[in-house]
């Protein structure tokens, strides 16, 4: 059975890694393990252990405390109307907000004005 804090530092890996645009294949090369190691620790599937997370802590540019960020307090469901807690599981999620720090940003703020008018009519 799978421990809910392993679920959870599993989905932070996944998160950074999908934040910083790295492949399961990049980030266990500079860990130097398998990527079906990487799939493992992203689902919680395996337990990470404390140096493991420390080299991955370090290939990924964060401190070991960012994949326990958000852990007290964890609740299962949604905020609001239908908002996942979660979001940033959400790779559709991961890659709009990669896509909009792209943007050049006086654009970015106008998209964002856009945005909020949008969601304040729906």
């Amino acid at each position: 059975m799978k421990h809910p804090v392993d679920v959870h530092v599993g989905k932070r890996v996944r998160h950074r890694r999908w934040l910083v645009g790295m492949t399961q294949q990049q980030l266990a090369e500079k860990v130097g393990i398998k990527f079906q190691q990487i799939q493992k620790y992203e689902t919680g599937m395996n337990r990470v252990s404390a140096s493991r997370l420390w080299d991955i802590a370090d290939a990924m540019d964060v401190p070991v405390s960012f994949f326990f960020e958000g852990l007290e307090g964890h609740d299962v469901g949604t905020v609001g109307t239908g908002t996942p807690n979660d979001i940033l599981a959400d790779k559709e999620a991961m890659e709009l907000v990669r896509s909009y720090y792209a943007i050049p940003e006086n654009q970015r703020r106008r998209l964002f004005d856009l945005a909020r008018v949008l969601s304040d009519v729906a």
